[in-house]
């Protein structure tokens, strides 16, 4: 007997508050672009070009929730679950590629430290803040939850920084006309974000690489697997994730001598996993010497379970 496998995302209900960010960063965008350019300010071009990554990264990270609701079919037998993941490379990949820009051009004013108008880079900057703190607070809920839009979250965390270093920046040029502080903040936002940049790349890089999900300890399973009285062998233990909250857990069981009935061993192990590993998609093979049964639970919504031999 089987059923059918659902692995939607949970994301899927952070849509609208990703949908609100969008509107208001990318509005914000194109007044922080033009301000940038007529004050003169690298502080406020940087903060800008973090905005504008902003909007590409609320950008991935809607389009990586549509596909997510996608359902499985016979070429993606997991549906679009690590869309999330992708996106989050998509994102910090930018991130990058910006702030390494931010520092090259940092370079050169060091050497030649431009003239900025301090007012009107006062004034965007304060404008940008406001605007920053309303797209964390819409998506400060699924940051916690989700890799994609936590890399999204990242984002607009980093340009509030951006935003709040550029206001000190113009306070310092407008009380003390010393110039250099604009580039010196620029680069201070990228040395802050690269290194949180690079955690989400490897968290990403991680799910796509099929490895073990963090706090997830597969010596510990095996063991607690083979405490079973009914256990005498486990082997071909797999355990990754497909997304943020997404484990699955495969392995071949092999029973002990005298085991009259390896579905009820399967399903207390399965039990076991459940509720001692928080692990919800389990596929244990089971073996013995006259036989094999092999069952698939997903608890706690569905279970499907196939008897061979």
């Amino acid at each position: 007997m089987s059923t059918g496998h659902d692995h939607g995302t949970s994301e899927i209900r952070y849509e609208k508050p990703l949908w609100w960010a969008l509107g208001l960063t990318s509005t914000f965008l194109i007044a922080e672009i033009i301000g940038g350019l007529v004050t003169n300010s690298l502080a406020l071009l940087s903060d800008a070009a973090h905005m504008m990554t902003d909007v590409i990264a609320l950008t991935v990270s809607l389009i990586a929730v549509r596909m997510s609701r996608r359902p499985a079919d016979a070429r993606r037998t997991y549906g679009y679950a690590r869309m999330e993941a992708f996106g989050a490379i998509i994102n910090g990949g930018l991130l990058f590629v910006v702030a390494g820009y931010i520092l090259w051009e940092a370079v050169g004013r060091f050497r030649e430290p431009p003239e900025v108008a301090s007012t009107g880079m006062l004034v965007i900057a304060i404008l940008g803040l406001i605007v920053n703190l309303i797209s964390m607070r819409l998506l400060r809920a699924g940051s916690g939850t989700s890799l994609n839009v936590k890399g999204a979250y990242l984002e607009v965390w980093s340009d509030m920084l951006g935003s709040v270093g550029v206001i000190i920046g113009a306070i310092v040029i407008k009380v003390t006309g010393w110039t250099l502080v604009d580039p010196i903040i620029a680069v201070l936002i990228g040395l802050w974000v690269l290194p949180r940049t690079w955690t989400l790349l490897k968290r990403a890089g991680h799910i796509l690489m099929q490895g073990v999900p963090e706090g997830m300890d597969v010596a510990a399973i095996r063991k607690r697997l083979i405490e079973m009285p009914a256990v005498q062998e486990v082997h071909d233990l797999h355990v990754w994730s497909l997304g943020t909250g997404q484990v699955v857990l495969t392995a071949h069981i092999v029973l002990a001598a005298g085991v009259p009935d390896p579905q009820t061993i399967q399903v207390e192990l399965t039990r076991v996993i459940e509720q001692q590993f928080d692990i919800h998609d389990v596929t244990l093979q089971v073996e013995r010497t006259w036989g094999s049964a092999e069952i698939r639970v997903k608890m706690p919504h569905r279970t499907q379970i196939i008897l061979l031999g």
